[in-house]
């Protein structure tokens, strides 16, 4: 089995050596262990350093495109360079290497096909109780969508199998921990997880600039991804909330009218009819919807296959230049 471990990089010439010496070159089970960094428009000398500590593969973006971008970049260049097992971690050693074999083990015997690292938030130091508290209420909004069992749904570390790793597709721009994991629940992907440990921290976060943005732009997300796979149940559920309410406040109208009072409250009728009128339109949106994700999930069954044709493609293509080169030097 081959193992590519991709490391996404924004300007981290200072923290990457550490990051490196940290992971391990032999795995039990693992024949071919390589390096990959995804650098993110540095201006540093992030790809300098990667050269001099023997990363074996640099995907160069020439502008920072955010963690998502470079997530994927790296995904694909992983399976075109044959990898059978891809692990993902962070440049700024938050993660121990050491824990790699422990991480890939569930996908080197079969178990799993899509493995997260469980950091046990709730007892990492330098996180606050606030951000102890919604790291434990978002995984469980996540684990409640996905219907997965991840504790620690945020998590970066995180190893999947080839075929896993064809299967996901990220669409969001911001980041792509929430969204592969709502995915592979509704793709049926086996998704474990394991207990790991983390380093200190040797710098703060780039990812949001605050608490409160991050929940922000992850409720979008999560919104976002569950809407696209049960569209149905989002807009049924929002018409039939609205609808209930035109109900109820249309009943209270009614009331109000055989008691003779109606012409007061000519406003709750209206209000009435307007919710009612919304209630029927989303539902009518959560049919259109669903016909729209049905015709979705064909694109992308579609699109799992030309994946797979063209990887065969490029294999084969490398096989028949290395077997070039052999017989040229043979010769």
């Amino acid at each position: 089995m081959k193992l590519i471990i991709q490391i996404p990089c924004f300007n981290e010439e200072e923290t990457l050596p550490v990051t490196i010496r940290d992971i391990p070159r032999k795995i039990p089970g693992i024949s071919e262990i390589e390096l990959l960094i995804i650098d993110d428009g540095s201006s540093d000398n992030t790809i300098r350093t990667a050269k001099r500590l023997g990363v074996n593969h640099i995907v160069s973006f020439p502008k920072n495109r955010g963690l998502a971008e470079a997530f994927k970049a790296g995904i694909d260049a992983c399976l075109k360079l044959g990898a059978d097992i891809i692990v993902n971690t962070d440049a700024d050693n938050q993660y121990k290497g050491s824990d790699i074999p422990k991480l890939i083990a569930p996908i080197v015997n079969g178990t799993y096909e899509m493995v997260i690292g469980d950091r046990k938030t709730d007892t990492i130091d330098h996180f606050s109780p606030v951000k102890k508290f919604f790291q434990r209420f978002g995984s469980s909004v996540v684990r409640k969508l996905s219907k997965t069992d991840v504790p620690d749904t945020t998590s970066g570390f995180r190893a999947y199998s080839r075929e896993a790793a064809l299967k996901l597709n990220v669409v969001s721009e911001f980041t792509y921990t929430l969204e592969t994991i709502i995915q592979a629940g509704h793709k049926k992907i086996a998704v474990g997880h394991v207990e790991i440990g983390t380093n200190g921290k040797l710098r703060e976060s780039r990812l949001f600039k605050g608490m409160f943005s991050y929940i922000q732009r992850s409720a979008k997300t999560i919104i976002r991804i569950y809407t696209m796979y049960r569209p149905m149940r989002v807009f049924m559920t929002a018409g039939l909330i609205s609808a209930l309410l035109g109900t109820l406040i249309g009943i209270r109208f009614l009331f109000f009218y055989f008691g003779g009072s109606g012409g007061g409250h000519i406003q709750s009728l209206i209000l009435a009819a307007v919710l009612l009128i919304v209630g029927f339109q989303l539902g009518t949106l959560g049919l259109i919807a669903d016909l729209i994700s049905s015709n979705r999930k064909l694109l992308e069954d579609v699109l799992f296959r030309v994946k797979k044709l063209e990887l065969n493609e490029h294999s084969n293509n490398t096989k028949e230049v290395i077997q070039k080169v052999k017989n040229n030097k043979i010769s």
